[in-house]
């Protein structure tokens, strides 16, 4: 049957500049996401940002959300980890923090995702990973060494660059270099109130845009601007008490931000439900 226009449609391989997209999500295949979201009174994080931008410096959400979730997964062990399964499965405990960020990028003309990892988000402090946000949106992807490897990957025959990232995506020791310990993915800069995402890390924070809302302060409803945040955990690894603790601590440090002075590392826990 042919199609309703009369014209066969135009078949080709998918651009090259996608594979390594194509590729992460075959790896990501077994999965098992459950999502659950929060709303965060941003005020007190655009008080900062508008600071730095008088004192001639640029602030990201993602950037905050970064350093907020990075000091959280610290204190979460069992969160900052990583599985693979198969006949002989594994749980990899990371040592370090490092988050992954998502770019919305043009390589050689094809509009791809890219993403960097940010080592340490926590404490390399917020000027840090805001310089690395900036290059890596700014500079050339096709130049960048930070996206070295997805152009080589681009460069190898389709099924030899398919199982080369599939030997990588199974080692557990790359994923704090290759994937981050968590990711964080944004979608605020277009008219996006939430969303959810895999980033392929047991944890992922998905960052809608700041709008005005309703809220209730001192029992009154006043307006505030808002923000809404996702996380996608792995079920493999966490059960969802531990993915409500870690969103919890990460809503608080963000419409903390930044911390008062004395307050305590960690909030005291509230009751928990098993997830």
């Amino acid at each position: 049957m042919g199609s309703p226009t009369g014209r066969a449609p135009k078949l080709a391989p998918p651009p090259r500049e996608r594979r390594h997209t194509l590729f992460f999500l075959e790896a990501i295949r077994d999965f098992s996401p459950v999502f659950l979201d929060t709303e965060i009174d941003a005020t007190r994080l655009l008080a900062d940002r508008e600071r730095a931008r008088a004192d001639g410096l640029r602030r990201s959400v993602t950037g905050y959300v970064l350093v907020a979730a990075g000091g959280v997964l610290a204190r979460h062990p069992e969160a900052n980890a990583a599985y693979r399964g198969g006949l002989r499965p594994r749980v990899a405990r990371f040592s370090t923090v490092a988050g992954k960020i998502t770019l919305d990028r043009t390589l050689d003309g094809t509009r791809v995702v890219l993403s960097t990892v940010v080592p340490e988000p926590h404490t390399a402090g917020l000027a840090e990973v805001q310089r690395r946000l900036d290059r890596a949106r700014e500079g050339d992807p096709a130049e960048l060494p930070e996206f070295a490897g997805i152009r080589a990957l681009h460069a190898l025959p389709w099924l030899r660059g398919r199982r080369r990232f599939a030997r990588a995506a199974r080692d557990l020791t790359l994923r704090p270099l290759i994937t981050g310990t968590f990711a964080v993915t944004s979608l605020g800069h277009r008219p996006v109130d939430g969303f959810h995402s895999v980033g392929g890390t047991t944890i992922t924070l998905g960052v809608g845009r700041i709008v005005e809302r309703p809220v209730v302060r001192d029992g009154a409803i006043v307006a505030a601007p808002v923000l809404r945040l996702s996380l996608a955990f792995d079920h493999r690894v966490i059960d969802g008490a531990e993915a409500a603790d870690v969103l919890a601590e990460i809503r608080e440090a963000l419409q903390e931000w930044p911390a008062p002075a004395g307050a305590p590392d960690r909030p005291a826990a509230d009751a928990r439900t098993a997830g």
